[in-house]
C-alpha cells in the first residue's frame, strides 16, 4: 500500500497556489477515502470535512453525500456520481471527491465535452494510462479536476474537483 504522505503534500501544495497548477504521479491512486485526512495542517477546518462510507478499495458503500451549496452550479458532474467526501478549506477552496460508475475513457470524454459546453476553459492538462487531470476556469471559478482508475473497484473511477472563487 502506498503512503499517503506524498499525496497529501502534493494536494496541500496544489491548493495553496492562487491558480491550481502542477501534477505528480505520486498521487496516482489517492482516492476519496483519503481526502478527509488532508485537513490537518493544510488550512482546513476538520469539523468541516465530511466523508461517506467506503470499502477498503474505495468503492462507495453508502448513499452519496449531497453536493455542497457552494459547489459551482454550472460545473458539470456525471450522472450517478457518488459524492464520497466534501472538504471546505480556507480561501473559499472546496474539495469534492466522487466515484463515477463507468469506465475511465467515458468519464474523461464527459469532462472534455461537458466542461467547455458549460463555459469552462480547460488548460494545462494531461492524460496517462490510469489517470488524467486538467485545470479549468470560468469567469467566476478556478479549479482542477483529477480522474483516476480505481484499482480495487472495477467499473468505477475517482473524480475529484478542486475549486476556488475566480479572480
Amino acid at each position: 500500500m502506498k503512503s499517503s504522505l506524498p499525496a497529501a503534500a502534493l494536494v496541500g501544495l496544489l491548493l495553496s497556489l492562487p491558480t491550481v497548477t502542477g501534477c505528480s504521479t505520486t498521487a496516482k491512486h489517492a482516492g476519496p477515502e483519503r481526502q478527509a485526512g488532508y485537513g490537518a495542517g493544510q488550512g482546513a477546518d476538520p469539523s468541516d470535512a465530511k466523508a461517506a462510507d467506503t470499502a477498503s478499495g474505495g468503492c462507495p458503500t453508502a448513499a452519496s453525500l449531497p453536493l455542497p451549496k457552494d459547489f459551482p452550479a454550472t460545473l458539470p458532474v456525471p450522472d450517478g456520481a457518488v459524492v464520497t467526501s466534501v472538504e471546505h478549506r480556507t480561501g473559499n477552496r472546496l474539495v469534492v471527491a466522487t466515484v463515477v460508475r463507468g469506465d475511465f475513457d467515458s468519464a474523461l470524454a464527459f469532462l472534455h465535452r461537458q466542461l467547455p459546453k458549460a463555459g469552462y476553459a480547460l488548460k494545462e492538462g494531461e492524460v496517462e494510462q490510469d489517470d488524467a487531470e486538467s485545470n479549468f476556469s470560468s469567469a467566476t471559478v478556478n479549479g482542477r479536476w483529477t480522474l483516476q482508475k480505481m484499482p480495487g473497484c472495477e467499473g468505477e473511477v475517482y473524480l475529484t474537483y478542486l475549486t476556488s472563487a475566480g479572480t
